[in-house]
C-alpha cells in the first residue's frame, strides 16, 4: 500500500517520542538544572511544530506566532500534550488515502510566511524535525550520564515485529 510509509514513519514517532519522554520522567531530576530548561524547551518546540503541522492538515488555523510556547509547560503536561498528537498523527496517517498523499495543502507559517505542502511533505517534516530534537535531547541527556531511549527505527521495527497486537493482526 502506498501510505505504509507514512503510516510506519507516524507509528515510528509516537513510539519513539513516548519512550524517549519515560526515559526523561524516570531521570528528570539527574539532569543539570540548566540543562532541563533545554530539554523542556526542545519538547515544547517539537510540540508546538507538531500542534502547528497538524492544524496545517486539519486546514484550522494554528493560532502560533512562533515554533514555541509563550510559556513552558511542565514536563507532564509536555509528555501528555505529545502522546496525545503522537495518538493523533498516527490515526491520521492511518486513514491517510493513497489519493491524498500528494495533495498539496497551503498554509502560512507561525511567521506568517505563506507555504505549500503535501500531505506527504508534511508527514516527512513533522516526523524528521522531531527527530533531529530528539537527538539533540539523547544527546544532553548522555551528557548527565543517562542512557536514552534506543531511537532507532529498526528498533521500533523490531518492537512492533515482536508485539502481540501484531501477531494478531498478521493471523488474521
Amino acid at each position: 500500500m502506498f501510505t505504509l510509509p507514512y503510516r510506519t514513519l507516524m507509528h515510528y514517532k509516537r513510539w519513539a517520542t513516548n519512550g524517549l519522554n519515560s526515559v526523561i520522567a524516570e531521570n528528570l531530576d539527574r539532569i543539570a538544572a540548566d540543562e532541563q530548561v533545554l530539554v523542556l524547551r526542545l519538547l515544547d518546540h517539537i510540540q508546538a511544530v507538531d500542534e502547528i503541522f497538524s492544524h496545517n492538515l486539519e486546514a484550522r488555523p494554528h493560532g502560533y506566532r512562533a515554533a514555541r510556547s509563550v510559556e513552558l509547560s511542565s514536563f507532564d503536561l509536555l509528555a501528555n500534550k505529545a502522546r496525545s498528537t503522537g495518538d493523533w498523527y498516527a490515526d491520521y496517517a492511518d486513514t491517510l488515502l493513497p489519493e491524498e498523499v500528494d495533495e498539496v495543502i497551503a498554509f502560512s507559517f507561525s511567521n506568517g510566511a505563506p507555504a505549500s505542502m503535501t500531505r506527504g511533505e508534511i508527514l516527512l517534516h513533522v516526523a524528521m524535525h522531531a527527530a533531529g530534537h530528539r537527538g539533540q535531547i539523547a544527546l544532553l541527556l548522555q551528557k548527565n550520564a543517562i542512557q536514552p531511549w534506543p531511537d532507532r527505527i529498526t528498533d521500533f521495527l523490531k518492537a512492533e515485529d515482536a508485539s502481540p497486537q501484531r501477531h494478531a493482526n498478521a493471523m488474521a
